[in-house]
């Protein structure tokens, strides 16, 4: 074969290779994570961004098992990525979540020693920073959690982004059940990103969770004239709404309206949305 000729179809190929992950991206992002996988399974030679994108799909379909097995796959090929590590401990995480008693722990810590590493690679990547944020408050000390590393990670999430910061302040506060102080983290966070509509919900979340039903209600409508199709809105008013045994009929309406919303992987599940209609409904 001419070199020409093999030049020219390498480069063939690789174009086909790219259309097929961008198309495969952009279902992704419609959350239309079967669609993309049936594009993505069949490639011969995964790159370790298409592992990646087969591992996000997975995960967004909460099968953990298969998520990891990619995500770990990609971590392999490429070690010295944040992002890859950051969602390898995801999927242990969610694991975790899932699975058996038996090996929650253990998938637990393996999730916190994943999102330690991805901060390793790289201390600016927010999300891991905000996942082992997350792992801090929630895991008890003996696989690695407790309020004093989330304090101290709190401040450093401060340094970067000051709503991000109080918002995480307000999280330990709560934890500590010092509830006027994490009431005014959360306002506070809120005041320094008056346009960010989720700074907005969660104040309104946490108002409705202890019983603040009015101004509750005043905080979503001020967080729908920012964003008045938000479907994190749609959904967080909802369940709000569910939580309080309040507003029933207006909650079910909004998970409908949600259902047929255009979602984002960054938007709750649809599936978690079915569930709190069944739930709301009775079925």
């Amino acid at each position: 074969m001419r070199p020409l000729l093999l030049l020219t179809l390498v480069g063939s190929t690789l174009c086909a290779a790219d259309s097929v992950y961008e198309q495969a991206r952009t279902r992704y992002n419609r959350t239309e994570y079967d669609a993309s996988l049936q594009l993505l399974l069949p490639v011969p030679e995964k790159d370790a961004a298409t592992l990646v994108l087969i591992g996000q799909n997975y995960f967004m379909m909460r099968d953990a098992t298969h998520a990891t097995e990619f995500f770990q796959q990609a971590v392999d090929l490429e070690p010295t990525n944040s992002v890859y590590w950051h969602w390898l401990g995801r999927s242990y995480g969610l694991r975790a979540e899932t699975g058996s008693i038996l090996t929650a722990m253990s998938n637990a810590s393996k999730a916190r020693q994943n999102f330690e590493k991805a901060i390793e690679l790289d201390p600016h990547n927010s999300e891991a920073v905000n996942d082992l944020f997350e792992f801090y408050v929630e895991a008890p000390s003996f696989i690695g959690g407790g309020l004093d590393k989330a304090e101290l990670l709190a401040k450093r999430i401060a340094e970067h982004d000051a709503a991000e910061g109080n918002y995480a302040q307000a999280r330990i506060a709560e934890k500590r059940k010092e509830y006027p102080r994490a009431e005014n983290f959360l306002r506070r966070a809120m005041e320094l990103a008056p346009r960010q509509v989720g700074r907005v919900i969660d104040l309104a979340k946490f108002l409705a969770k202890h019983g603040s039903f009015e101004e509750s209600e005043k905080t979503f409508e001020a967080a729908e004239r920012i964003d008045p199709r938000s479907p994190k809105l749609m959904f967080a008013r909802a369940s709000a709404y569910i939580r309080a045994n309040r507003n029933l009929e207006t909650a079910k309406s909004l998970l409908q309206k949600y259902l047929t919303a255009q979602l984002t992987p960054d938007d709750p599940p649809r599936e978690d949305a079915r569930k709190l209609l069944e739930q709301v409904s009775g079925g």
